[in-house]
């Protein structure tokens, strides 16, 4: 099979990845790429994941067998449709299963509607309801999210009234993040521990991959600004065995039927973001696509083809797998980031030691942000290397990634140094 991966960041390199173990590949693009997914795929710089007619011209230029959809823009975007109305088969959520991820209101109110738990919460489109709200609230901290998609930087936890006051302000007064501040949602502050689920879907069958932890603060002990992600395990312990077996039953299986019988049929990843509270597992978020870094610690202990898993998925065929057969071994990894990031960072820094790094047995060094120049290849991201290792025990794979991410090197390389702690 020919198939197309869309996006260009760790994700879609862990993807690319798996997808070259496939005996059924004949042929692997990447669009538009990286440096590393360079070395597995046939990259296309030249387009970008928002060209959607672009893609949807290359795809029929190529007889392309599969697309695969990596980053959540051009799924909200309506990717799926467009490809599907000129019959060409693609994995993902269309765009009205997208709205999930692209409407936090609408993940609410369908989680609402079908009670699914999750935290309460009130929708605003008007500026001085919602700083009336703020002000008048009884209880902190509250969350306050920006509707739409924001690149992950739509969510403020505030402490304070101020805070709060400030957050509605950035979204709806600065429009800090465009017309996905327009609408915003401010929800209770859960208090737990995080991890995520994902699973593969065809609407009607759900194949459970395995559990995952990440890192979203930038200091050791999560301290610091949030980003995008620092590192992750799997699996994640406080979500395993009957915990997850109640996920599974009380918040995946109701969420796909929910939007069945409202007439949506969700077809692709379901990533479900959540809070283990005392009260039991709620729902934080739900995105329409793999996590990242969770998909560098989660495809690499899948032993299911990865190419038979999605073309099934997007023909609705899914019943007709077996498994999923999981590597029983746990997986870490650590981001090394540019120094600054999640604010102003540098690129086109030299990165050495990555033979060094891959050679080591059970490692794999998946590209966030790289680009390649010549012989060499440099930082060209915030994120620029997630580096995973898989080990009998989180214990033995932490000390693995550890000793690849010491061979790698560059000015202002940064990671933190506590990944997968809170499993030991």
């Amino acid at each position: 099979m020919k198939v197309l991966v869309i996006g260009s960041g760790g994700r879609e390199h862990a993807v690319c990845v798996s997808l070259k173990k496939s005996p059924r590949l004949t042929r692997l693009w990447c669009a538009p790429g990286n440096g590393g997914i360079a070395q597995v795929a046939e990259c296309l710089p030249e387009l970008e994941a928002g060209d959607l007619d672009g893609l949807l011209a290359f795809a029929k230029r190529q007889a392309v067998d599969l697309t695969v959809v990596g980053p959540e823009a051009p799924l909200v975007a309506g990717i799926v449709d467009l490809f599907q109305a000129e019959g060409l088969a693609i994995f993902g959520p269309n765009r009205e299963a997208a709205q999930l991820e692209g409407s936090k209101a609408f993940a609410k109110r369908l989680m609402q509607r079908h009670n699914i738990p999750t935290a309460s919460y009130r929708v605003f489109t008007d500026r001085e309801e919602a700083q009336h709200h703020v002000t008048h609230a009884e209880a902190y901290p509250l969350v306050i999210k920006a509707d739409g998609l924001a690149a992950g930087k739509g969510v403020a936890i505030c402490e304070t009234t101020a805070e709060a006051v400030a957050a509605v302000d950035a979204c709806m007064l600065a429009k800090r993040f465009g017309d996905a501040g327009a609408t915003i949602v401010i929800e209770e502050f859960l208090r737990g521990e995080e991890a995520s689920v994902h699973v593969v879907t065809d609407g009607e069958t759900l194949v459970v991959l395995p559990t995952a932890q990440d890192h979203k603060r930038i200091g050791d002990g999560d301290t610091g600004k949030n980003t995008g992600g620092m590192g992750a395990y799997s699996p994640a312990p406080v979500a395993e065995g009957p915990v997850l077996d109640k996920v599974i039953r009380t918040i995946l299986i109701p969420t796909i039927d929910a939007l069945k019988r409202e007439g949506i049929t969700f077809r692709g990843v379901l990533f479900a973001g959540l809070m283990f509270t005392k009260g039991g597992a709620r729902v934080l978020e739900f995105n329409v696509r793999f996590g990242d870094p969770e998909s560098e610690v989660i495809l690499p202990r899948l032993k299911t083809d990865l190419l038979s898993l999605f073309e099934l998925a997007a023909a609705g065929r899914l019943k007709d797998l077996s498994g999923p057969d999981v590597d029983e071994r746990a997986a870490v990894g650590v981001v090394v980031a540019s120094a600054g990031y999640p604010d102003a960072y540098q690129a086109g820094k030299r990165i050495t030691g990555l033979a060094e790094a891959a050679a080591l047995e059970d490692v794999e060094v998946f590209h966030a942000g790289t680009r390649r120049k010549d012989d060499d290849l440099l930082t060209a991201g915030g994120r620029v290397l997630c580096v995973t290792a898989l080990g009998a025990g989180h214990a033995a794979a932490r000390e693995r990634a550890y000793a690849a991410v010491d061979r790698i090197a560059f000015e202002g390389a940064y990671c933190r140094r506590d990944i997968a702690n809170r499993a030991l």
